[in-house]
């Protein structure tokens, strides 16, 4: 069933508990992640940094928790090639605080295309191209100028000044949620148009690809 933008929530991670040691993940079509007593929960959103790159800073959601273990809920890792055996190591911390943005308009993503690089052999006459991964991710907003002050803009404020990492989520209204790795940039130098209220943008810059779930 299609479903349309209209009802979507916004929110930021404003706190998170403490970093807890990943010891190993495992290559498998669930990703299984060795954590001691992390004290995790199923449906907990974390941050993990590990030395696989594809993983590192992404944001993902638990599952099939143990005292000493979890899932990556839909993170597939089989492939060696992408997830060496041995170098998985890292971290993973909880995201205790959402934030909601109030007042949003006009969101747009960007990036996240597929970056080319394109070539040619001397003897041929025919370029060749190659995937070379993807461009990086990134969304914009407009808030009603008139937040400031409010709990969602002071947030985003306090965000920017200190830039550390946070993750965006965005809760569609099929109730799918979408999280978004990313250090915040508020600008609040009010865009004032003729025939529109008066607005003030935030961008989300990606640290890593989003990670979408299907509810």
């Amino acid at each position: 069933m299609a479903h349309v933008p209209t009802g979507t929530i916004f929110s930021v991670a404003t706190a998170f508990g403490t970093d807890k040691t990943i010891t190993a993940i495992t290559n498998a079509s669930v990703a299984v992640v060795s954590c001691v007593a992390h004290g995790f929960s199923n449906g907990d959103i974390v941050e993990v940094t590990s030395g696989w790159g594809k993983l590192n800073k992404r944001a993902f959601r638990i599952a099939t928790v143990s005292a000493d273990s979890f899932q990556l809920e839909g993170q597939d890792t089989t492939n060696t090639g992408f997830y060496p055996t041995g170098s998985s190591a890292g971290s993973a911390r909880k995201v205790t605080t959402w934030q909601q943005l109030e007042k949003i308009m006009n969101p747009q993503s960007n990036g996240g295309d597929p970056k080319t690089v394109n070539y040619k052999y001397i003897e041929s006459d025919v370029e060749y191209s190659i995937n070379d991964g993807f461009s990086a991710t990134s969304y914009t907003l407009e808030l009603d100028a008139d937040a400031i002050g409010g709990a969602g803009y002071n947030a985003l404020k306090s965000l920017t000044e200190v830039q550390t990492d946070t993750i965006m989520r965005m809760q569609l209204r099929s109730g799918s949620p979408i999280y978004l790795p990313c250090k915040v940039a508020l600008n609040e130098n009010v865009k004032l148009t003729d025939g529109q209220i008066n607005r003030v943008t935030a961008a989300f810059n990606g640290n890593n690809r989003a990670t979408r779930y299907a509810a």
